[in-house]
């Protein structure tokens, strides 16, 4: 029986088939070809390792043929199927996509953020997992495992739950280590906003937070290689970026929309001829300026994954 959709508004298509299918590794066609490097890469190791250590987590992503062949095409899990084979490995479990779009798997997919990664870890040691299974799972040595289990000691829920889907380095937590809780969460926003997560850069903030807001606020503050008199400075122009920052944030929505609305005026003036030349003629100076508001490429913001 065919259910008409049109009585069921509400539904949604599904993005994958209700089972999964075990299927002969030769069958599956790749949609691209791993690099020359791909095998002495970090990432083909840990897949190596937790398949040998625990087995395949996550099936491939594959999807049915359109020319109706026996063969499917590989979406998602080049690098695990190749480690299967390599492993001798025949035949492997897949999930399989209603969608036979790689798009939508290898460009829009969400890696472990070290925060989730984190959780990730203290979950597994408190179900009793040991940390020489998990350090072998993950490719890692017990020293690694460790500093991950202890990521976040020191920093306050509201900088994690900023920070959580962020691909921060460790350095991060350990800047935000020393600063108070207020200070942590404007630091988080500050790395947010500039969609900077460089060590570089969380380390020029710190050196320019006040002393008074810094966890050992009777300690002086000591950076190498910046004398106390550039730290002031410092501490001056990050003070006037953050106003800045909160200001734009408060119209930025209102300008955008704004600017999006002179860019289409602009752009239907220059589209006319007699308008064109009448500028280029007697006001160039101006038909300069409105090239340049019509060539705008809009900023994408960031959205959580």
């Amino acid at each position: 029986m065919i259910r008409d959709s049109s009585q069921h508004p509400h539904d949604v298509d599904r993005g994958f088939e209700d089972d999964c299918v075990t299927i002969a590794i030769e069958a599956i066609l790749p949609l691209r070809t791993l690099g020359k490097s791909a095998k002495s890469s970090r990432k083909y190791r840990q897949i190596l390792a937790s398949i040998v250590e625990i087995g395949l987590v996550e099936p491939p992503v594959v999807a049915r043929n359109p020319d109706r062949s026996a063969t499917w095409l590989l979406l998602d899990g080049h690098m695990r199927i190749e480690v299967l084979k390599d492993q001798g490995v025949q035949e492997v479990e897949c999930l399989v996509s209603t969608d036979d779009e790689a798009f939508t798997y290898n460009r829009q997919v969400s890696r472990l953020a070290p925060v989730q990664e984190h959780k990730m870890i203290r979950k597994a040691i408190e179900r009793g997992v040991p940390e020489e299974k998990i350090a072998a799972a993950l490719a890692l040595n017990l020293s690694s495992i460790r500093r991950k289990v202890h990521l976040l000691d020191g920093v306050c829920e509201e900088a994690v739950a900023i920070l959580k889907d962020k691909p921060c380095t460790a350095a991060v937590f350990e800047a935000l280590r020393k600063m108070k809780t207020m200070r942590q969460i404007e630091t988080a926003e500050l790395l947010v906003n500039a969609n900077n997560y460089s060590v570089a850069y969380v380390n020029a903030i710190l050196a320019g937070t006040p002393q008074s807001q810094l966890l050992e606020s009777s300690k002086p503050k000591k950076v190498k290689g910046i004398t106390p008199e550039a730290m002031a400075r410092m501490e001056q122009e990050l003070a006037r970026l953050q106003e800045g920052i909160a200001s734009i944030q408060d119209t930025y929505g209102q300008d955008h929309l704004h600017l999006t609305v002179i860019k289409g005026y602009v752009g239907r003036l220059l589209g006319n001829a007699r308008v064109v030349r009448y500028l280029a003629q007697n006001h160039p100076e101006f038909f300069g300026e409105f090239k340049t508001i019509t060539e705008i490429t809009p900023v994408e913001t960031n959205s959580p994954d």
